[in-house]
């Protein structure tokens, strides 16, 4: 391990945006990325392995180990978000090769996560992009390890803007919640019941950052390296949709180039139950976080884009 590096285990969910934070984290020479759990939210678990294998593979980093996580949460993501797992396991750019070389290990992800950072040889940065179960799980496994967490950037939330969990199709929430939360809330209340450092990138700022036409179309035209070619083919997947915005990715991001960044400290409460169950909710006297605020746009596309060209 590199002394002067960032030690970084990385727990994503499966969906598209946490493939190309995947790549982004990757890229990022003076991260070392210790492991990739991916949690069964935002996805089919083994669709969602497989790509994150074959997606490490093409990126050269095929020595990172990856594991399954097998918690559940207590509301599922909508299974036509979790269905683009299918057709980006059979994208031609990551079906070369008749092999994966990138290691599955034999133990959960919430086991292994527990084992990288008890062995870990200094505090570690858990970049989470899906719901924060599997990091619960692990400390319900090896509770002492809570000290070996530098601290977790999470994709979660909403603070002062409106969640992103529709009533009409999820009846008895009342809008008020972001799904990485809603998934499992109590297993976020849990971790705001510790004392690790927690930076959040909530809706309030990834609201204001799109995945435009322009910039797919810019993406496209570096379809020669295979990072760009997986990444504008899975955005061609959602723009249908309407309203993708970079939610992990712009995580992610915070870890390569902080300066591009404002942030704010926050005195929060996560509610675990009831008609707000999943709501990040700004309380005096809660817990303080600290939220990602601003971002210069312009400068993160540009700053992604040079990332994801090889």
């Amino acid at each position: 391990m590199a002394a002067n590096k960032e030690l970084v285990l990385m727990d994503h969910d499966g969906g598209i945006d946490d493939f190309l934070s995947l790549a982004l984290v990757l890229s990022m020479e003076h991260i070392e990325v210790l492991g990739v759990v991916v949690t069964p939210a935002d996805c089919y678990i083994k669709p969602a392995v497989s790509v994150t294998r074959k997606l490490m593979d093409v990126m050269g980093c095929s020595g990172v180990p990856v594991a399954e996580s097998t918690v559940r949460g207590l509301n599922p993501f909508p299974r036509e978000w979790r269905q683009s797992t299918f057709p980006i396991d059979h994208f031609p750019v990551l079906n070369d090769r008749d092999t994966i070389d990138t290691p599955l290990v034999s133990e959960s992800g919430q086991a292994f996560m527990a084992r990288v950072l008890r062995e870990a040889p200094q505090p570690v940065t858990l970049l989470v992009t899906g719901p924060l179960t599997t990091v619960a799980a692990a400390l319900d496994i090896a509770p002492e390890v809570e000290v070996k967490i530098r601290r977790i950037v999470w994709m979660g939330g909403a603070l002062n803007v409106p969640g992103n969990v529709d009533p009409i199709t999820e009846p008895g929430q009342d809008g008020s919640a972001e799904w990485n939360v809603f998934w499992d809330p109590p297993a976020a209340y849990q971790i705001w019941q510790t004392s690790i450092p927690i930076v959040l990138c909530p809706l309030d700022i990834t609201n204001h950052v799109p995945v435009t036409t322009e910039f797919i179309h810019k993406l496209g035209r570096q379809r020669k390296h295979p990072v760009s070619e997986v990444a504008s083919l899975c955005y061609a997947l959602v723009m249908k949709q309407g309203g993708y915005f970079f939610w992990d990715v712009l995580t992610t991001a915070y870890l390569g180039r902080p300066d591009l960044f404002t942030t704010r400290d926050w005195e929060t409460a996560v509610i675990p139950d009831g008609n707000s169950q999943g709501r990040t909710k700004v309380q005096p006297g809660g817990r303080v976080i600290t939220a990602l605020d601003t971002v210069d746009t312009a400068a993160f596309y540009e700053y992604i884009l040079r990332q994801w060209a090889r």
